[in-house]
């Protein structure tokens, strides 16, 4: 089953003028979000997401609910200047620029997950934080895609949320951030405008959830009683994470977005980071 759970209204700015229009695509085990951009204004003019109601097995799995998202969706049967398109998956890790071979992609890899001799494994370049981000493609994906648009340029979902937070207004303190998804949440921790800490982590209950949030924080000697904890993401002050969080965090906040597209949309200001954030 999949469920549209979020709309944008089109604009005054029509879809069919597709020079002036770009497209972002996200897409994981557990939904697949789009939302489009005035190429000349850089306003968010549009977005739809789509839920999944129980997380996928697989990658084939996903290409047939993203096949059915295409058939029905006529603003992804467009043509658009751009394409981008960002696999949201934890098949990644972050390799310093000076220790990176491309001739390793797959050992750095093995060190956190399970690779296959027939992963296609691609990496990002991290040129604000001088590193790489080594991931494994949903490759089938792609292969859809560019069926559909052609050339594309596509990314992995921690390079783009790295960069985003990298852009905030920095803090001579440590601060951590929470994105937080369905079954996972990557934690980033940033002091003036660094990453101090960067990994991503599976949970399944709100126990797993603070064992790792405290852990590293206690890794990276963080003071709960002080450092600033912002969350983003799907997370809200009802959540059973948010509120064991907030048992043992004291400052704890929400990121939210300026990005005037949430006036229309109903969903909180700190969600859809990666796309509208």
């Amino acid at each position: 089953m999949i469920k549209k759970t979020v709309q944008k209204k089109i604009s005054k700015i029509s879809l069919k003028k597709t020079k002036d229009i770009a497209l972002s695509i996200q897409f994981s085990l557990d939904g697949f979000s789009f939302c489009v951009t005035d190429t000349e204004t850089k306003e968010k003019i549009y977005f739809t997401e789509y839920k999944f109601k129980e997380t996928l097995n697989s990658p084939e799995e996903l290409l047939e609910k993203i096949e059915c998202i295409f058939k029905n969706n006529t603003s992804l049967q467009l043509e658009y200047a751009s394409v981008l398109v960002i696999h949201k998956n934890n098949l990644a890790t972050l390799v310093p620029s000076k220790y990176f071979d491309q001739n390793s992609l797959a050992s750095y890899l093995n060190f956190n997950i399970k690779t296959l001799n027939t992963d296609f494994i691609a990496f990002d370049e991290i040129s604000s934080m001088d590193a790489k981000n080594v991931y494994v493609p949903y490759i089938n994906i792609n292969n859809y895609l560019f069926q559909n648009f052609g050339e594309f340029e596509y990314r992995h979902h921690h390079t783009i949320l790295i960069e985003k937070l990298l852009m905030l207004e920095g803090s001579n303190e440590k601060t951590m951030f929470i994105n937080v998804s369905k079954n996972s949440f990557d934690i980033v921790v940033i002091e003036n405008k660094k990453i101090v800490f960067s990994n991503s982590f599976l949970y399944q209950t709100k126990e797993d959830f603070i064992y790792y949030v405290l852990f590293t924080a206690e890794q990276i000697q963080l003071n709960t009683a002080i450092f600033k904890l912002y969350f983003i993401g799907e997370i809200e002050v009802e959540s059973e994470i948010y509120k064991i969080a907030y048992k043992y965090i004291k400052n704890i906040f929400f990121l939210e977005s300026q990005n005037s597209i949430f006036k229309d949309l109903e969903a909180p200001n700190h969600s859809n980071f990666i796309l509208l954030g």
